[in-house]
């Protein structure tokens, strides 16, 4: 079993807000274990043992492991996902300054264990949404949640002639979101903070052009 503890991966930093209750240890754990082993792989005895909790407790919350993995996804990716990259932009005066911000700052929070293990929304994408359409369609609605943020911040910025009028907002939308996600991977590929660093320079390069 992993030895990680909370702390050691930006992912895993328990949510301000988080319940201390069974159910809620059950679901952290199995985010944890999901993101290093992928949901096939994951351990439910390694689950049980993290949390000390009994396999009676467990199925009692969640009544088979693919309930577990789309819960994990549903309140704990999701929720991440909404505080790290969508809740820091609303309510900003500047949406582009805000939006480069926002790519600098997440470079600089992350580690090289988050980069060898890469993003949880983007693994569980490549791992589950080609074979289960209960994962496929949560994973689609959290992209889309994602990609409707930035559509809106881009549309504010456009309307107020922060941007050039060539823009589409929601194809750029789309595109900074799997840039972003891309970059994660081409990071962990490459196993450097460097790579991370470099693709979220581009973005933001990218994003000082559309400027008016």
């Amino acid at each position: 079993m992993n030895n990680l503890t909370d702390n050691d991966v930006y992912w895993w930093r328990p949510l301000d807000d988080a319940k201390s209750d069974t159910r809620a240890e059950i679901l952290f754990a199995a985010y944890k274990e999901i993101h290093v082993n992928g949901f096939q792989s994951a351990s439910l005895r390694h689950i049980l043992a993290r949390t000390g909790v009994t396999k009676g407790a467990l199925y009692h919350h969640f009544p088979n492991k693919t309930e577990l993995g789309y819960a994990v996804l549903d309140e704990v990716i999701a929720r991440r996902i909404y505080l790290g990259f969508i809740q820091p932009l609303e309510d900003i005066d500047d949406p582009i300054e805000g939006l480069i911000d926002l790519i600098r700052r997440a470079g600089e929070t992350f580690s090289m264990t988050d980069i060898e293990l890469g993003c949880p929304l983007s693994v569980l994408a490549q791992e589950m949404a080609p074979i289960d359409e209960g994962f496929r369609l949560r994973l689609n609605a959290i992209y889309d949640e994602w990609h409707g943020s930035i559509t809106r911040l881009l549309t504010r910025a456009r309307d107020a002639g922060l941007i050039i009028d060539e823009v589409e907002p929601r194809t750029l939308a789309v595109m900074i979101a799997a840039t972003l996600e891309g970059s994660l991977s081409a990071a962990k590929v490459a196993q450097s903070l460097d790579v991370l660093h470099q693709c979220g320079h581009g973005l933001n390069q990218f994003l000082q052009l559309i400027r008016n």
